[in-house]
C-alpha cells in the first residue's frame, strides 16, 4: 500500500447467498465512525425485523486498529469472524459488512455457517470496487472574510477537503489536508495573512 493512502470502498453493495433454505443477505457500507455503524445496523434491523440474525463486522481508521464483529446469536465464531476475514482479505478499512440471515428450517452446522457468512460477505465486497484515498489530517481553519479568495485558491490547488464551513465576516472551516503534502500545504496556508490553523480535536 502506498504511504499516506488507505484502501476503502466508496459505494454500498448488496448480495445474496442461499444454502439449504436459509437466505443470507450481505450489505457492504463505507463508514467512518462508530456512529455511522450504529445508524446503519439500526436501519438494517428495521428493514429486516423478522430475520433470525443480523451479524456484522467493521474495521475503522486509517491504521485499521478499530474493529468489531458480532455473531448475533449464531454459534461463536461462525459469523462475525468470517465476515471480518473477508474485509481483511481485501485490505480495506472504514467499512462495515452486515449479513442478515433468514433461517430456512435446516441446521447448517458450524462449517456450513462459516461458509455461508464468508461467501455472502465476499459476494457483496466483489460488487463494490476498492479505492485508494489519501489519509487526511483534520484542521480548524479561521480567517477574515477579506482573505476568502486567497484561502480558496490554496484549497482548490492543494486537494484539501472542506468538511464543514461557517462563512460570515469571520470564517471558520474544518478541513482535511492530505498527510503526504501536510508540510507544504500548512506553509502555503500560513503565508496568507491573518489565517489561524489548529489541529482538529475530536470531542
Amino acid at each position: 500500500m502506498m504511504p499516506g493512502y488507505y484502501h476503502t470502498i466508496e459505494k454500498p453493495a448488496v448480495a445474496e447467498f442461499k444454502d439449504r433454505g436459509s437466505k443470507f443477505i450481505a450489505y457492504a457500507f463505507p463508514v467512518e465512525t462508530v456512529q455511522d455503524f450504529k445508524e446503519k445496523i439500526a436501519a438494517i434491523r428495521k428493514e429486516h425485523p423478522k430475520a433470525s440474525h443480523h451479524c456484522f463486522a467493521y474495521r475503522l481508521g486509517t491504521d485499521g486498529n478499530s474493529f468489531r464483529s458480532s455473531d448475533d446469536g449464531e454459534p461463536s465464531g461462525t459469523a462475525g469472524k468470517p465476515i471480518l476475514g473477508q474485509i481483511d482479505s481485501k485490505q480495506v478499512t472504514n467499512i462495515l459488512v452486515i449479513v442478515v440471515r433468514y433461517f430456512g428450517g435446516t441446521l447448517l452446522g458450524v462449517p456450513g455457517l462459516i461458509n455461508a457468512y464468508k461467501t455472502a460477505a465476499a459476494l457483496a465486497l466483489q460488487l463494490t470496487p476498492a479505492v485508494y484515498k489519501p489519509v487526511m489530517i483534520r484542521y480548524n481553519l479561521q480567517f477574515d472574510y477579506t482573505q476568502m479568495n486567497e484561502v480558496m485558491k490554496v484549497i482548490k490547488q492543494s486537494g484539501i477537503e472542506v468538511l464543514k464551513q461557517d462563512m460570515h465576516l469571520f470564517c471558520i472551516m474544518e478541513i482535511g489536508i492530505p498527510k503526504f503534502r501536510l508540510e507544504e500545504i500548512l506553509f502555503r496556508l500560513k503565508e496568507v495573512k491573518g489565517v489561524e490553523l489548529k489541529l482538529f480535536e475530536s470531542k
